[in-house]
């Protein structure tokens, strides 16, 4: 049988199972309960009923939230012909950058956004970056020539979702350190 922390039983505790709470009440019961040491995130899983065998029903995109994500993300540009746009990010780089991921396994970024002629480059790479969940997509808004609203979208606080195999969605709508209309907020919009 397993045991479980002092914590989680507290928490149980302060949760009533055969409850149907609104929005607004399990925000207040969330922020109600004991806090870590750390500003902890706030996930959500949504189930889509939906099969996820058939590809034209899986679900991928991404999406600014109203109040952000609460984590600041360190964005990469990998462009020949927009680096003038890119002040916002924190590295800027053409095939130098691609090679200093490839040669030196250089991973200080969160996300790399990347103008349409460098793809061809970045394919190459595709073996390190893919499994990493950095490879530059068009559907998320990583492929873009407006380099400049990409990387405003991603510091604003976008987020990438995708259905994993059993049809569900996970989100992280923000921080416990946020108000609950804040959290609220991020929540109805992701909904």
């Amino acid at each position: 049988m397993k045991k479980h922390s002092k914590m989680y039983v507290e928490a149980l505790g302060n949760v009533d199972k055969n409850k149907e709470y609104d929005v607004t009440e399990a925000i207040k019961v969330l922020k109600s309960l004991k806090t870590r040491k750390f500003d902890e995130s706030v996930d959500l899983a949504m189930n889509l009923n939906i099969d996820a065998k058939k590809t034209d029903m899986n679900i991928r995109g991404s999406f600014v939230l109203p109040n952000g994500t609460g984590k600041a993300k360190r964005v990469l540009v990998i462009t020949k012909t927009k680096a003038a746009e890119a002040t916002e990010a924190e590295y800027c780089g053409a095939e130098d950058m691609l090679e200093k991921i490839e040669k030196e396994n250089w991973f200080e970024f969160d996300t790399i956004i990347a103008t349409p002629e460098m793809m061809p480059a970045l394919g190459k790479l595709g073996k390190i970056l893919g499994p990493k969940g950095l490879m530059p997509n068009p559907k998320l808004g990583t492929v873009t020539t407006n380099v400049a609203e990409a990387i405003s979208n991603v510091k604003k606080g976008m987020i990438e979702y995708k259905n994993d195999s059993y049809g569900n969605v996970h989100f992280s709508i923000g921080k416990l350190s946020f108000t609950e209309e804040a959290l609220e907020e991020n929540l109805r919009a992701i909904v």
